[in-house]
């Protein structure tokens, strides 16, 4: 009885808007996210790959957390092979998150710091969903429930922060079949100059021509996870040495976290993902706008592969409903046949502290995995507007999350 009071709590507090449709205004805890990229200003196209990366926005199922510029300096080194330069690069994105503090702003940005120096609880609140009265820092130093409200605060939202950088590489498939005889031929070459190691990943020669395949763009994109580090030790110095407020500024304390260097950035791995566009759905676009659409297309499939690959970087998502059993992601989000996702009932524990329940598991649909890749409209004709998976019926609900496993 305890546990369904709770249980009934949480749909009540944490989730208030479950009887709504439009699932991107469902109250849940999501993974913020801050995106950069390499930028090589030497390459053609540089511009409209740079300006597209830019103006796409992050994800709805993350959070936007952008501190700062969107670019970092490209590491050039002809003298050394392909893996030891993505080492090189690798270690160049490191030291600049590293020197610029990147870090710390992100600190800064969850706790809504001031040109003066003072911190809120504002976005956190906002955030997480809880009441901001109770989060405040003074009352929470004296208050069981408002120390663990805190704590619940950190481990759901604040370490669940990333970053990840993309490096982007563009071949022209027109100029490489100039060079080439043959699909394979073309196929391969293309291959190597995007440095895919899966020639199939390409494109599928199947009644295609050189012609044909011989125009368009590839992007290719290494990129680069990391992960905000807070934990009990930098959340107990944040709030005993550096919290102030404008009300009542602490310039010292404002002066210790201005020079701090506590706050850290943890690498946690790399993928990379590519985006091929073709020639005949495209021949009236311009390089431009063929770029574009590849540039993000990778974009996204990176992050795809990133949460295939370190499961601490996957994020929930609510059902849209449980009858079908379906939600708003697709093949934006890597989602393959037969792919395994929990279902998570979201509770309250007696002092406040959101848990989640894992109540069933799922699996994706074969020939109804919804298509919300970037232009997908344009590229294809089918009218579905979410995934279907399967798994027990009048089991699940509208609101209740989902969350990949392997």
């Amino acid at each position: 009885m305890k546990h369904l009071l709770l249980a009934a709590i949480a749909t009540i507090v944490v989730a208030p808007v479950f009887a709504q449709t439009n699932t991107t205004n469902l109250d849940y805890k999501r993974s913020s996210l801050y995106t950069l990229m390499v930028s090589d200003t030497n390459k053609n196209f540089s511009e409209t790959i740079e300006s597209s990366f830019v103006n796409y926005p992050i994800p709805d199922k993350f959070n936007d957390h952008i501190v700062d510029q969107r670019t970092i300096p490209i590491v050039l080194n002809d003298t050394v092979s392909k893996k030891e330069l993505q080492q090189l690069q690798h270690d160049n994105i490191t030291n600049f998150l590293t020197t610029n503090d990147i870090a710390k702003m992100m600190i800064a940005k969850w706790f809504n710091r001031s040109e003066t120096g003072g911190f809120n609880m504002d976005l956190i609140s906002e955030r997480g969903n809880y009441n901001a009265t109770e989060l405040d820092v003074k009352l929470a130093r004296n208050s069981e429930r408002g120390t663990a409200l805190l704590a619940d605060a950190g481990e759901e939202l604040i370490s669940n922060t990333f970053v990840v950088v993309n490096n982007f590489k563009y071949t022209n498939k027109e100029e490489i079949a100039k060079k080439t005889n043959g699909i394979l031929s073309i196929v391969s070459a293309v291959a190597a100059e995007a440095g895919a190691g899966d020639v199939s990943l390409v494109v599928d020669t199947a009644a295609e021509g050189v012609n044909i395949l011989g125009k368009g763009y590839v992007i290719k994109t290494d990129s680069y996870l990391y992960q905000l580090v807070w934990n009990e030790e930098v959340a107990a110095t944040f709030y005993n040495d550096y919290w102030t407020e404008d009300a009542n500024l602490d310039t010292t304390r404002v002066q210790a976290f201005n020079e701090t260097n506590l706050f850290k950035l943890e690498y946690i791995g790399m993928e990379s993902a590519w985006a091929d566009l073709q020639s005949t759905k495209y021949t009236s676009k311009t390089d431009e706008e063929l770029i574009t659409t590849a540039t993000i297309k990778a974009s996204d499939a990176v992050i795809a592969k990133l949460q295939r690959s370190y499961e601490v970087f996957r994020t929930k998502t609510p059902l849209l409903s449980g009858s079908p059993i379906t939600a708003k992601i697709g093949l934006k989000e890597g989602l393959q046949k037969n792919d395994k996702y929990e279902v998570l009932e979201q509770i309250l524990t007696k002092n406040g502290e959101t848990d989640y329940k894992r109540v069933g598991v799922i699996r994706v649909e074969k020939d109804k995995i919804w298509d919300n890749r970037f232009m997908a409209t344009e590229e294809n004709t089918s009218e579905l507007e979410y995934t279907t998976f399967k798994g027990a019926k009048n089991k699940y609900y509208q609101g209740m999350l989902i969350r990949q496993i392997n």
